[in-house]
C-alpha cells in the first residue's frame, strides 16, 4: 500500500479500513471515534455560540446504520472505541478487565449548559479503566477553544484525545482506523507517539496531513 501521507511516524492511508487492516501490523492501542449509525443531524447552522456560527456539514459515511465492528478488537492489545455504548451486544467486553470512559462535555453541573448530549462514552478493552473527563465541547462550543474551529462534524478536541492517550503511557504506536479530520494523530504527534490512521474521504485524509504539517498546536 502507497501511504497518502507519511512523516516524523505518523502515516495516513485513504480508503476502507476493513480492507486496509488486513496489512497492517497489531499495534498497541486503537484510539478511535467511528460513526455510530445514529444518522446525526450535521446540519450545526442552528448552533451559535457567543463568537460562533455553526454551519451545515455533509453526513457522515456510514452512520445510517450500525456496521459490524467486531472486526477492531483484533487489531491491538488495547481499545479505546467511542460511541460504543450504541452497539454494546458487539463488545467482548469483560468486567474484570476492560472499563469505560465517560467525557463529561458540561462547564457545570447542570444539564442544560451545553446544546446536545451531555456527555460521550468510550469503551475500554484491555485496560480495567473507569474515568470521567470533563471537558467543554457542543455544537459550536470547542473544546479546543471556541475560534479553534471544527473540520469536521464529529470531530474530537485534541485536548480530549491527548487526556485518553496519557491515560495509556506504555502504548507507543496507535491507530485509528477512522480517522476523519485527524484528531487522533495530532494528539499522538504531541505527545511523540507513532500513529497510523485510514480514512474512507480523501477530503478528510488532506485535513488532517494539513494538521499534521503544523509544528505546534498551543492547546493547554
Amino acid at each position: 500500500m502507497t501511504p497518502y501521507y507519511e512523516e516524523s511516524g505518523i502515516v495516513i492511508y485513504h480508503g476502507d479500513c476493513r480492507e486496509i487492516l488486513p496489512s497492517l501490523p497489531k499495534v498497541d492501542l486503537v484510539l478511535t471515534d467511528p460513526p455510530y449509525g445514529i444518522a446525526l443531524n450535521t446540519d450545526y447552522s442552528r448552533f451559535k455560540s457567543t463568537d460562533v456560527q455553526g454551519r451545515s456539514y455533509t453526513v457522515v459515511e456510514g452512520d445510517g446504520a450500525v456496521m459490524d465492528f467486531t472486526f477492531l478488537f483484533s487489531t491491538a492489545n488495547q481499545c479505546v472505541v467511542w460511541g460504543a455504548n450504541n452497539w454494546p451486544q458487539q463488545l467482548p467486553f469483560d468486567p474484570l478487565r476492560d472499563g469505560w470512559l465517560c467525557w463529561d462535555k458540561r462547564t457545570n453541573e447542570t444539564a442544560d449548559a451545553i446544546l446536545g448530549s451531555p456527555f460521550e462514552m468510550a469503551v475500554v478493552l484491555g485496560q480495567r479503566t473507569y474515568k470521567m473527563i470533563r471537558l467543554q465541547h457542543c455544537g459550536v462550543k470547542n473544546g479546543d477553544g471556541d475560534r479553534a474551529g471544527r473540520l469536521h462534524p464529529t470531530q474530537k478536541p485534541v485536548r480530549l484525545m491527548r487526556r485518553v492517550l496519557e491515560l495509556f503511557q506504555a502504548s507507543t504506536t496507535i491507530l485509528d482506523p477512522f480517522m476523519g479530520s485527524g484528531t487522533t494523530l495530532r494528539a499522538a504527534k504531541d505527545l511523540g507517539r507513532k500513529a497510523i490512521g485510514i480514512e474512507i474521504e480523501e477530503k478528510y485524509c488532506e485535513i488532517a496531513a494539513n494538521r499534521l504539517r503544523q509544528e505546534v498546536l498551543a492547546f493547554a
